[in-house]
């Protein structure tokens, strides 16, 4: 983007900017002893030197931005209201860019999501809370203009670091957020979205890329991080997370025919619970029914079933679509009784206009009713036949090296942990932002998946590649 200014308004407006910086500092020195009109002044220049790397730099500062305002860190909550400037920003500037450029097309899936964001529309008229449920609507239209536009900006071309980078930041984050455990603070929040997060984003990018072609000491980092991402998605003891993480890295050692590893990691887990039931058994017994109890069946009395602490939910989920069949009670609303004209948060959810429904797809139902659910079934069906598509051409190849097969492995994490939980289509949630921002990313690559017989020129590139294959995914 920078390449495309002019080097004389370029220069322009960086005297402009100074000469305008040493005015106000001259009659207005109080600006800048104000804490509130620094952090303003050092957000809009994070925000400029941002647009002005746009393709480098904006993906991973919408992520940041959304994640930093869901962790429970010191001063992170200026980032409650800054995301959506920053998610705003990032959309006007990649539909600007797609305009100008026409690099991308458009396809059935994105006139489904701009579908999908009308049927949010129609149910935020009839709701309960219409300003609440129309300002979530627009946050879900700036979500997927981003993700159509500005996510898609940022992979394609360069595929090659986009994943490098990846890589690297999900292990500095995992190494964080373990370290961070260990001492006994849990910077995520809560169990859920540690065991989401890790599960759904952490998992199966790291066992991806420890199952890569690369040096020893990349594949061995990169198994050591995976390692540990599972093992916080187990101390979440989030059930969701576990499907979704254990899905993932068996489907990936079956189509990749390391049927060793996944024995190996089978045994592991045997030996270690078979040596501390030798060395411990009391120990080990109160372990068991301690887990039993906290995973299994989440503290619930084990005559409920295994999903009895999803029942409550989904039965009041179920409730409200039969007394809101048609129109839903309002895209990210619930009618739970409260005053509409109570003042609520406009920058993130409350519990007073929301209520758990135990899944993301029994929450699209309960918010848009059955005259709204046909386009976002339709973009969740377009979406999983594409992933059906990817994992079928990897268990034909037995190569994981195209940029469709971690994104594809992403989606199936998310969907099935969806099944569980209500973030989905929440997109104030930094996990729902990853996920649709790779949704999008995924639609592109896997339009380039060659016949498998035909896969050589498309697999990323390696020491004895060509350096001018368009390659898509990383060897470091």
């Amino acid at each position: 983007m920078p390449e495309s200014i002019p080097k004389v308004l370029t220069v322009a407006a960086a005297t402009l900017g100074a000469i305008v910086l040493t005015y106000f500092a001259y009659t207005r020195p109080g600006y800048f002893t104000s804490q509130t009109y620094m952090s303003g002044l050092l957000f809009l220049e994070l925000m400029i030197a941002s647009v002005w790397m746009y393709r480098r730099v904006f993906f991973p500062l919408v992520l940041c931005g959304f994640l930093l305002a869901g962790v429970e860190l010191p001063y992170m909550s200026m980032w409650t209201m800054a995301r959506w400037g920053v998610l705003g920003v990032g959309a006007l500037v990649g539909s600007l860019l797609v305009l100008k450029e026409h690099r991308f097309r458009f396809h059935a899936f994105h006139m489904f999501a701009f579908f999908a964001v009308l049927a949010a529309l129609v149910s935020a008229a009839v709701s309960r809370y219409m300003v609440l449920s129309l300002l979530k609507v627009l946050s879900l239209l700036l979500l997927f203009l981003y993700a159509s536009t500005g996510a898609r900006i940022a992979v394609g071309g360069r595929e090659n670091r986009f994943f490098a980078g990846l890589l690297t930041g999900l292990e500095i984050f995992v190494g964080i957020v373990a370290a961070m455990h260990f001492l006994g603070r849990e910077v995520m929040g809560n169990p859920n979205s540690l065991g989401a997060v890790m599960g759904v984003a952490a998992v199966p990018i790291l066992f991806w890329g420890a199952l890569l072609p690369q040096e020893a000491f990349s594949r061995r980092r990169r198994m050591f991080f995976s390692v540990v991402a599972f093992y916080l998605v187990f101390a979440s003891h989030a059930r969701a997370g576990l499907l979704a993480a254990t899905l993932v890295c068996s489907l990936l050692c079956l189509a990749l025919r390391r049927y060793a590893m996944l024995a190996q990691g089978l045994a592991i887990i045997l030996v270690f619970s078979a040596t501390s039931a030798i060395f411990q058994p009391e120990a080990f017994s109160r372990t068991l029914s301690s887990l039993t109890s906290s995973v299994i069946y989440k503290g619930k009395d084990p005559a409920e079933g295994l999903l009895g602490s999803r029942k409550s939910p989904w039965q009041t989920s179920v409730e409200s679509i039969q007394k809101h069949t048609w129109f839903g009670t309002g895209f990210g609303t619930a009618d739970t009784g409260q005053d509409a004209n109570t003042p609520f948060g406009k920058f993130s959810g409350t519990g007073t206009t929301t209520a758990e429904n135990g899944s993301s797809y029994l929450a699209i139902t309960a918010w848009v009713g059955m005259v709204g659910l046909l386009p976002f079934v339709l973009l969740l069906a377009t979406l999983g036949k594409k992933i059906f598509q990817t994992i079928f051409w990897l268990f034909k190849t037995h190569d994981p090296r195209h940029a469709a097969v971690p994104l594809a492995m992403i989606l199936l994490a998310g969907l099935t942990h969806a099944g569980f939980e209500d973030w989905l289509f929440a997109p104030g949630y930094y996990l729902c932002v990853f996920f649709w921002c790779t949704a999008f990313i995924f639609m592109d690559q896997v339009s380039l998946l060659p016949a498998p017989e035909n896969s050589n020129p498309w697999l990323l590139r390696t020491a004895a590649s060509p350096q001018n294959l368009p390659a898509v995914a990383p060897i470091p």
